[in-house]
């Protein structure tokens, strides 16, 4: 499988806590609940479309908890997201929890990288990732990420947990694919381009600072 990674973003960088004011309150963060009133039909159709595509999802502990608590109470079998979410397998990473309770659900053993390498060599179309900051760290640091799905949303907030941290790898990411709506919001599609590339704009004979 497909190792897909979906986030929504401030222009920031911000991931944390889009959907509510108390999902992730970690790090005194204050500003949960910002992307609901900037949201869009043409993002959302864009979601539709990607969870169409999953065979598997992976988790991290604090989506998990947040996806399982909403998510089995939307018994629609025609609402395409929780008839995904709620119909295919979970895999959670988490050195917290010890038993999960959504059908189809099950935890990661061992080593996080390793598991994963080890998921995705399994048949199907995508493991998809959705939100889960740190777990995505984890991916992103071990080059496991095939695929990158982004929204952006028009605002800064100056604080939260980012996609790409401070001290991640260095890359390239090629674009396949961005549009934006009426509403402002950039939805944008990249692939790993290999490592960054250096150079210079300075004249050959000038002095080096």
């Amino acid at each position: 499988m497909r190792l897909a990674l979906h986030a929504f973003l401030t222009l920031d960088g911000v991931m944390q806590a889009p959907g509510g004011p108390r999902e992730d309150t970690s790090g005194g963060f204050t500003h949960g609940g910002w992307l609901p009133d900037h949201a869009d039909e043409e993002s959302g159709a864009a979601v539709v479309d990607w969870f169409s595509n999953a065979d598997a999802f992976l988790l991290g502990r604090t989506t998990y908890e947040i996806f399982s608590g909403h998510w089995p109470r939307v018994t629609d079998e025609s609402d395409p997201i929780a008839s995904a979410l709620n119909g295919l397998p979970k895999y959670v990473a988490s050195t917290t929890l010890t038993s999960l309770g959504w059908d189809g659900a099950q935890l990661l053993e061992g080593d996080v990288a390793a598991a994963v390498t080890e998921l995705k060599k399994q048949p199907g179309r995508e493991l998809q990732v959705h939100g889960s900051a740190g777990l995505a760290r984890t991916l992103i640091e071990h080059d496991l990420v095939d695929e990158y799905r982004l929204v952006l949303f028009p605002l800064h907030l100056g604080t939260g947990k980012k996609l790409f941290a401070d001290g991640a790898p260095p890359a390239r990411l090629r674009l396949l694919s961005s549009r934006t709506t009426a509403r402002g919001l950039i939805i944008t599609t990249y692939e790993p381009a290999g490592p960054v590339t250096y150079g210079s704009f300075a004249l050959d004979d000038e002095p080096t600072p």
